[in-house]
């Protein structure tokens, strides 16, 4: 890799860790019985303990590294009311009935307007801001795919959205990349290692909660009408278990880990940039993403001095060096006037797949589970795991999002995403069929 591109300062960690790192939590001894374990201590592990103690039910959460080590700190950030309807992991497009999609675009927009009610309850810090997402077209039959999203979003309930045609487009975005795009108002961003951060720290306040970090759960049986969960620190008996594992499903869950694909997401942060620039290329402070099967999205930092560069570098793991460069091609193909500029952190996570494209939560051989972020994970994951933690302790109005849309299993698939790679070129090959085809 060429030197210029990395700062002096490279990191391979996230940029947001600069203001808020993963905790080790340790439970002094973890309890022999509890009414709830959650497996997973993300935003939806977390956000279902503050739910269930609000309801009076005490639970622990088993986290297998430090609280904030996963893909709850590692995303780009960014939030709206929108959910990406209509295409499948496979490629395929789905034909949603329209209550479906009726209903996908009103809990879109709950999960939105309660991660509001959540960051003010419990008085979390962590820029949160709504300016609004463009998706940018990156082909002109893609700007045509993106009429017909528009007119089913529409037709589903939502009206803060509209098209941009490509001779508009520098009102939305500093670049000549797209052929037009669509912008969503009801969108924003936050930095995700402090809400997460808040979120930790409301869940310590409950004294009802147990946080187990470096804690795995290696088994789980039958117990009655309960369970057992093993960890290496010992046996708990719970009347229910929740999986809030999502991208890091594992075989403990072999019935969940063949209907989810872990896609690798990687990100860039750019060294300091001129203020100038920062509003050149960001005019009305928006986020960014795009059409492309293998996608990017990007916004600037909360301080407005960088750019948060991210995308499907590779669908897998790869090393660090080498997902700056692919990030750094790809942003200096949007923005040209970056090509001098220096990368100063890079770093990955899991985002989960449903072959449906959309999240689920409910029951599933008397589990129950939260899973399949779909890239929605932000807003989505904490609103689940609040409906969840609610209906467990017979406090929730109404009935539980996604609850009525089974979780679907994927062909072929045991849960081992061995196909990855290849999957991932098809799809760069296509999108180059596309961009060539004017």
């Amino acid at each position: 890799m060429t030197a210029s591109i990395l700062a002096s300062s490279f990191k391979e960690e996230p940029y947001w860790w600069e203001a808020f790192r993963p905790q080790a939590i340790s439970a002094p001894a973890l309890p022999g019985k509890a009414d709830v374990v959650i497996v997973g201590g993300g935003y939806a592990g977390l956000a279902t303990a503050r739910a269930l103690a609000d309801g009076g039910v005490q639970s622990v959460v088993l986290e297998a590294e430090e609280f904030g080590s996963g893909a709850s700190t590692r995303s780009g950030g960014g939030i709206s009311a929108g959910l990406s309807i209509g295409k499948s992991f496979a490629g395929k497009s789905l034909d949603y009935a329209p209550e479906l999609v009726r209903d996908v675009v009103g809990w879109a927009v709950a999960a939105y307007r309660g991660l509001f009610d959540l960051i003010e309850r419990e008085n979390i810090d962590c820029h949160l801001e709504q300016h609004g997402r463009f998706l940018g077209a990156c082909a002109v039959s893609h700007y045509d795919g993106l009429r017909a999203r528009f007119d089913k979003l529409r037709a589903g309930g939502a009206t803060d959205c509209y098209l941009v045609s490509r001779a508009e487009q520098r009102q939305e975005i500093g670049s000549d990349f797209y052929h037009g795009g669509m912008v969503l108002e009801t969108a924003g961003k936050l930095h995700p290692a402090l809400f997460y951060g808040g979120l930790l720290a409301a869940a310590r306040r409950r004294n009802s909660i147990t946080l187990a970090g470096h804690c795995r759960a290696t088994g789980l049986a039958r117990n009655g009408d309960g369970w057992r969960v093993t960890t290496g620190a010992g046996d708990i008996e719970a009347r229910h278990v929740v999986i809030a594992t999502n991208g890091y499903t594992s075989g403990l869950t072999p019935q969940l880990q063949r209907r989810l694909v872990p896609i690798a997401s990687h990100i860039i942060a750019t060294e300091e940039l001129p203020a100038g620039l920062v509003q050149k290329l960001c005019p009305k402070g928006r986020t960014f993403s795009e059409t492309r099967r293998v996608l990017h999205y990007y916004r600037i930092s909360p301080d407005g001095r960088r750019v948060i560069f991210g995308g499907r570098a590779r669908f897998t793991e790869i090393p660090g060096e080498l997902r700056a460069r692919l990030l750094h091609r790809a942003m200096v193909e949007r923005f040209p006037e970056l090509a001098d500029t220096k990368v100063s952190h890079t770093w990955q996570g899991n985002v989960a797949f449903t072959y449906d494209a959309l999240p689920h939560a409910g029951e599933i051989d008397g589990l129950h589970f939260i899973l399949g972020c779909n890239g929605s994970g932000v807003s989505m994951m904490p609103f689940l795991g609040d409906a969840m933690g609610k209906s467990i302790a017979g406090k929730l109005h109404g009935r539980m999002p996604f609850a009525d849309t089974a979780l679907p299993a994927i062909p072929l698939y045991s849960g081992n995403p061995w196909f990855l790679p290849a999957i991932g070129g098809a799809f760069r090959a296509l999108d180059y069929i596309d961009e060539k085809i004017r």
